[in-house]
């Protein structure tokens, strides 16, 4: 038998299969502006698309055309006006919006027909639907200024975006609405991909924008949103760019409507979709409804995940090994730290309520996690819960951490000091070193 050795490419597919499964038959909105479609890498991205529509996914784009308008309105010399970060559409402007709407649906049609032998979509055969989705209405008058043929969303096609959907179409969206009274509206490709991933209950909006997208104070990827800390993030960093501000604002919008996943990703960074969407840390900015890390209280269902992550540590002799049957009986004394359905830190709460001590055990962080201190994070999770059972005083035997411990305000202690019924079980060949550390409530973080 031929041995595996270490390829990346093996091992990035297989830890892919877990997201290739729970993404079949989902729906994402896909929303992409129109730099990414005069971009010379634009073939790249839809190699990409096609790739997810292959895995069963259920495609709808929405499209914008902003520099594929503007460069008309030069070449007619007709004058462009923005208030507030939107278009006046005047009738010359509107003719413009129309022309480069239908320009861009046409280029993203063509490149999704590409069938040619020795190319990524051999064979791929996609069939892209387009059309009338999107009733609309006039902005009007605001402030004095009449916005004329710019417009809002006022529904979605929803049933029939889904019978194009179930047919296997992939189904294209422009920027443009439709009045019931034949009248056309320049919209927000923002806007329709937040009010069609709302009304569609999607299960992600994926927003693909210019620049790095959103990061912090050195330039790294903020990692992971809820919708308040959007809000929160958005009055601290008013600097933030127009452009960049309207898809955040727009993401915590859709998960207030009920779309549980937004992503927010630079669509200049080489495979952007496939990070995202197939890897566990991801490649942008993930905002959720509900926390996408979350510490809490073990279940019986994590009882394989809290043994594969204490099987190394107890392999090396740092823990004690523990059975299943043992774990299992002993899982509801254990806190967990869960990212995306993965438990990448573990540690358990023993009570000696007579001594009014606990005992902090099998304090573990996947290798892949120890950054961002989530063993302090953890740590401060399972002193909170001491406190709330009476316990005033914690202690932890360890053979090979001692310093993290010291660090983090624990003291050496003598064996003797220990409950009595810890000490009967002492395990003198191990001789591991005892300390305690006094607990307050206030006295570490949160």
């Amino acid at each position: 038998m031929r041995q595996q050795g270490s390829d990346p490419f093996i091992g990035w597919f297989r830890s892919s299969s877990p997201y290739i499964h729970a993404h079949r038959g989902r729906t994402f909105v896909i929303e992409l502006g129109g730099e990414a479609v005069a971009d010379a890498g634009f073939r790249d991205l839809i190699h990409d698309l096609a790739l997810l529509h292959s895995l069963g996914i259920r495609l709808v784009l929405v499209h914008g055309a902003r520099p594929q308008i503007e460069e008309r309105m030069r070449l007619r010399g007709a004058e462009m006006r923005y208030v507030n970060g939107l278009r006046i559409t005047d009738t010359a402007a509107l003719a413009c919006v129309k022309e480069a709407a239908g320009a861009v649906r046409v280029e993203i049609e063509a490149l999704m027909s590409m069938g040619v032998a020795n190319s990524p979509m051999a064979g791929a055969k996609i069939r892209v639907a387009s059309g009338n989705y999107v009733t609309a209405k006039p902005i009007g008058v605001r402030e004095g200024i009449d916005y004329l043929h710019t417009g809002l969303v006022r529904r979605i096609d929803t049933q029939a975006i889904e019978q194009r959907l179930q047919d296997g179409a992939i189904v294209l969206v422009p920027p443009l609405g439709y009045s019931p009274t034949g009248e056309v509206f320049n919209l927000a490709a923002a806007d329709v991909a937040t009010s069609a991933a709302i009304a569609l209950r999607a299960d992600k909006l994926i927003s693909l924008v210019e620049g790095p997208g959103l990061v912090d104070s050195e330039g790294r990827i903020i990692s992971n949103l809820l919708p308040h800390d959007v809000d929160r993030l958005l009055e601290e960093r008013p600097k933030i760019g127009k452009e960049l501000r309207h898809h955040i604002e727009a993401a915590a919008v859709s998960c207030r409507g009920g779309v549980k996943r937004t992503h927010i990703l630079s669509r200049q960074r080489e495979g952007v979709l496939l990070r995202e969407l197939f890897t566990r840390d991801g490649a942008g900015t993930l905002i959720t409804a509900s926390p996408f890390e979350d510490t809490r209280t073990a279940k019986i269902d994590d009882v394989a995940g809290v043994l594969e992550l204490l099987a190394p540590l107890e392999e090396e002799g740092v823990l004690v090994r523990r059975s299943r049957e043992l774990l299992e009986t002993e899982i509801g004394r254990f806190a967990v730290v869960e990212r995306d359905g993965m438990i990448v830190a573990c540690a358990a709460l023993y009570p000696y309520p007579d001594e009014g001590m606990g005992e902090l055990a099998c304090l573990a962080v996947h290798p892949d996690y120890r950054e961002h201190q989530r063993g302090e994070a953890l740590l401060g999770y399972v002193e909170n819960q001491a406190l709330g059972q009476g316990i005033d005083r914690l202690f932890v035997l360890t053979t090979q951490t001692t310093h993290w411990f010291l660090e983090r305000g624990f003291e050496l202690m003598d064996i003797n000091a220990l409950p009595m019924q810890k000490r009967l079980l002492y395990n003198y060949r191990r001789s591991s070193k005892a300390f305690s550390k006094s607990l307050a409530p206030g006295s570490f973080g949160r």
